[in-house]
């Protein structure tokens, strides 16, 4: 509705402002985005491309070298936990055995290895050595294609163990430390089994199952006696040959009630 009172309502335009804007230059139209040519998008979208590659690999090796190490760490500290909680049981009388052959062959594992050289941290050893069983952060003895000789058994052969040297606890990653001499140490419920390095082989075929065999001739071994191997993949980071380090049985040792380790472990 129009106001009946003279002078209210919207101010109108007068003459002299209408006159003045009409007579004031017109701003430019704002330039135009130039289009990209064909190759430059071409260019431009392989770049884009490229950018998110590498992002996804950045998080792939993340994954594969950083998350899977703590994921499997933490799978083989319960697991070492179970066996541990097990053996004490059993010292206790109340596993319900006097520590024969069922409970050397735990589903959660048969003992621990220790390699001063390679690394502080005990590493737990279980049965197989499909990746499902080394992916927990394990050490796995050998059933196929050569079946290792648990040294519980006292049987003479080889135990033949593998594990990851990079991601999924990487628990032979330092196994280009261990020198001619050196300790490895075999730990079980009652006894300690104390092996010395005699040979390293830095680089074979995959295929090579003759380093795991009961008398590792590769070795310079000729003749039955207790053994141990150890084998990784190498280069780092890669899969392409294995890594193998031989040891010999020096001597046992009985746990005591303090599971004190022996003098090599000290």
């Amino acid at each position: 509705m129009r106001s009946s009172v003279k002078g209210r309502g919207n101010v109108a335009p007068t003459t002299d402002d209408t006159e003045e804007h009409a007579d004031a230059p017109a701003s430019p139209p704002p330039p135009g985005r130039r289009r990209m040519g064909p190759v430059a998008m071409v260019v431009s979208f392989f770049g884009e491309l490229l950018i998110t590659v590498g992002l996804v690999l950045g998080l792939f090796v993340v994954y594969s070298l950083w998350w899977t190490n703590v994921v499997a760490d933490r799978a083989a500290g319960r697991q070492a936990d179970k066996i541990r909680d097990s053996w004490s049981r059993e010292s206790d009388g109340g596993g319900g055995g006097s520590g024969g052959p069922a409970s050397f062959d735990s589903k959660d594992g048969i003992g621990f290895l220790h390699v001063p050289a390679m690394s502080g941290d005990e590493i737990l050893v279980e049965k197989g050595t499909s990746m499902k069983v080394l992916n927990d952060g394990v050490a796995g003895y050998y059933t196929d294609p050569v079946k290792a000789t648990l040294p519980t058994s006292g049987k003479k052969g080889n135990f033949s163990l593998a594990a990851h040297r990079d991601g999924h606890g990487a628990k032979f990653h330092g196994i280009h430390k261990i020198e001619k001499g050196d300790p490895i140490v075999f730990e079980t419920k009652d006894t300690w089994y104390v092996y010395k390095v005699y040979g390293i082989l830095p680089e074979t075929s995959k295929y090579n199952v003759d380093v795991i065999g009961k008398i590792p001739e590769e070795s310079g071994r000729k003749k039955a006696g207790h053994y141990i191997t150890l084998t990784t993949c190498t280069p780092v980071y890669t899969s392409t040959y294995r890594y193998v380090v031989w040891g010999e049985l020096v001597r046992t040792e009985k746990v005591d009630e303090e599971r004190t380790p022996p003098e090599e472990l000290r």
